[in-house]
C-alpha cells in the first residue's frame, strides 16, 4: 500500500487571491477561454470531535502521487493537480463543469493540532485527513462558571 506524503512546517504559502478578471468571467461560460493556469478549490468538510479534527476533500480523478499535504499546528494546505482526460481534442464542449489543473485549499484549524498525530487516507475520490488535537495539560480549567443574563 502506498502512503500519502505529508509535509510539516511552520509556514504554509498560498497563491495570492486575484480580482475577478475578464478571463475568469468567460471561464465559467467556456473553458476554452482560459488563457492562463487557474487554481480551483475542491469541496471540503471539516468535522471536530473531542480529540480530533477530520477533513474530507472531494478530489475524484486525482492520483495519489499528485496530492500534496502540508501541515503545521494551525493550518493545513491540500494541493495538487488533476489532469484532463478528454478523449478527443477536436470535440466541442456542450457542457464543461469538471475542473482540471492545479487545485489548492488552505484551511485554518479551530484547535491547535499535534503534528505527531496526523494521518491520511485516499479512497474512492475522497481524501480524509485525521488530525489529533494538542492538549495543554498545564491549563487550569474552571468547571463551574456562573453567568448572569441581562
Amino acid at each position: 500500500m502506498e502512503h500519502i506524503k505529508i509535509r510539516f512546517g511552520d509556514n504554509i504559502e498560498t497563491h495570492a487571491p486575484e480580482d475577478k478578471s475578464f478571463e475568469q468571467m468567460f471561464q465559467s461560460v467556456n473553458p476554452m477561454f482560459c488563457f492562463s493556469k487557474r487554481i480551483w478549490k475542491p469541496q471540503m468538510d471539516i468535522f471536530e470531535t473531542r480529540n480530533e479534527i477530520i477533513i474530507q476533500a472531494e478530489i475524484a480523478g486525482v492520483k495519489r502521487e499528485d496530492i500534496v499535504i502540508e501541515v503545521n499546528n494551525k493550518a493545513v494546505k491540500i494541493s495538487g493537480s488533476r489532469k484532463s482526460n478528454h478523449p478527443d481534442p477536436t470535440a466541442t464542449f456542450r457542457l464543461a463543469e469538471i475542473q482540471f489543473g492545479l487545485f489548492e485549499r488552505v484551511l485554518y484549524l479551530p484547535s491547535v493540532i499535534d503534528v505527531e498525530k496526523v494521518s491520511a487516507i485516499f479512497s474512492n475520490g475522497f481524501l480524509e485527513l485525521t488530525l489529533g488535537k494538542l492538549f495543554n495539560k498545564n491549563i487550569k480549567r474552571k468547571t463551574n462558571v456562573s453567568l448572569d443574563f441581562i
